[in-house]
This record gives C-alpha cells, structure tokens and sequence, in this order.
C-alpha cells in the first residue's frame, strides 16, 4: 500500500518486521501498551532522502478495527484530518485521523499507523500526509466501537463529557495511564473484555471540577461479577461486606472513598463505575441514571 517513492523520500523494498516476541526489542516499554490490545504484527519502514531527514511510517496491523480504534483513541491531540476523500466525514463522529508537529497518526479498519517526520518541513509535512492517504485508500470505514456510544454527552445538565479525554482499552495497563487505580488489575481486564472512560467536568465559581467516568463489558455475567468482587477487596478493603445484590445479574452501591464518593454498578455483563463525585446524592444520581 506505500508507494517506493514519496516527494524526496525513497522506502527499502522490505520493512522490519515486529511481532509480540521481539516489540521489546522495538521500542523500549511501551510495547505493553500495544499489547494491551489485540496486536498481530508490525511493519516498520524508514524513508530515507539525501535532501532531508527520514520518514518513519509504522503500520500496526491489529486483529480488529476496534482495536486499532483503541489506540488512536489514547491521545485526541492534533489537527483532525479526512483523508479519504471519496468518504464524507460527520464532524460529530469521532476522528480517523490527527497530525502534529510532523505526527500523523490515523486508523483504518484493523491498521493503526504512525508517519513521522524526523523534521518538520513543508515539503515532509506534504509527504507524510501523502504517505497518510496511501495507507488509508481503498480500506473500510468501519464505525468507532458500540461501547464508545455508551458514553453519554452529559451527566445531569452541569457535568459535560470530556470527548477529547475519552478512551477504548483492554488492559488494566492501559486504564493505569488514562485513569490510575492501582498497580493490582483488580478489575480482571484482558483482550475478552472491553472498556471505556473519559472525566466530566462541571465549571464552577472557583474553578473547575471533575468526576470519571468508567464502563467495563466482559463475556458473561460470572466474569463481572468476579471482577467486582476482586475490586471489591482490592478497592474497597474497608467495605468487607458483601455487595448488595437486587438480583443474580444486577447491583448498585455507593461508596465513600478517599477522593469522593464512588458510585459502582453491575448488569448482565457491564460494570459501571462513576468515581471522585462530590457527595453522595451525585453519586447515586448518576450511577442510577446508567
């Protein structure tokens, strides 16, 4: 899909080759955070030019456009950008593509890729984005995931969903990054459950303040409700009765905590969490209203 030659950049007739032996060999760390998600492989390429510095284009081939999705979704920063232009983009969707500084990083289908610029010149600028459209032409557009839809626009009229905050994960890893809990994955995520979470804000007189917001879908009932009860120890230590369940598959409490309160609820197979809320009545409120 990456033409040999780009403005004043040439690519190998080969890329490297990453899979999930040897990402560590890669990049130093942070291979936990693709692994955090459904990874398959990697290609790496280098655009080399007499002129000017290189073109690096890392093509992460993932097992699903979920997953793909997750990653660009890790960082909303960025001029957005449509780079397919036989498909029209609504604005209000959530983007495919974002460039800075020489950056470009976009999703297509089950490849999330990064284009990067060594230095940013207008002529590497025209390049990556170049490259950009070449890796994106003739792929699907599949729509962001289901579990992104269950982010509402707004909690109460006052608390305002930070879209730009606003992730898909796996990995407990991944959640430690976006919102920490704790070095324990208390919550029993791996790559059969999903997640998403993003900060509500509400302005106030004397500045700003802000509540997270959490939902976890696992494969069944019995995998969430463990996962609640190993929160349960972990999170909760001092609340060592058992939570209290209106049924087999449902179950709502509020909890006072360090930080605030937390309002926690399990149906079938999702759990909500709704954590730092300022009182008690806000924490049941919105927790309810999921």
């Amino acid at each position: 899909m990456l033409p040999k030659t780009v403005g004043l950049w040439t690519r190998p007739d080969s890329p490297r080759l990453v899979n999930a032996e040897n990402i560590f060999d890669y990049m130093d760390g942070a291979g936990e955070l693709y692994l955090g998600y459904r990874f398959d492989h990697l290609e790496s390429w280098e655009y080399e030019s007499q002129a000017q510095k290189s073109i690096l284009v890392e093509l992460y081939f993932m097992k699903t456009a979920d997953d793909a999705f997750g990653l660009l979704s890790l960082d909303w920063g960025g001029e957005r950008l449509n780079l397919d232009q036989s498909a029209k983009e609504n604005p209000a969707d959530w983007a495919r593509a974002l460039y800075g500084e020489g950056l470009l990083r976009l999703w297509s289908d089950t490849i999330y890729a990064r284009v990067m610029a060594y230095h940013e010149t207008p002529e590497s600028k025209a390049a990556v984005l170049e490259l950009g459209r070449s890796i994106v032409k003739g792929r699907r557009n599949p729509a962001a995931p289901g579990l992104m839809g269950s982010l509402p626009g707004s909690f109460q009229p006052q608390w305002m969903l930070l879209k730009n905050r606003a992730s898909y994960f796996r990995s407990h890893l991944v959640l430690n990054s976006l919102y920490y809990l704790g070095q324990e994955n208390m919550l029993d995520l791996d790559l059969n459950s999903e997640a998403v979470t993003s900060p509500y804000e509400r302005k106030e007189a004397k500045g700003q303040k802000r509540i997270q917001f959490l939902l976890v879908r696992y494969p069944d009932n019995e995998h969430a409700r463990q996962a609640l009860a190993h929160f349960q120890r972990a999170y909760l230590p001092e609340y060592q009765a058992p939570l209290q369940m209106s049924s087999s598959k449902e179950m709502v409490n509020v909890f006072s905590v360090e930080d605030g309160w937390l309002g926690c609820r399990l149906r079938d197979n999702v759990l909500a969490f709704i954590f730092e809320c300022p009182d008690e009545k806000t924490a049941k409120t919105i927790i309810n209203r999921i």
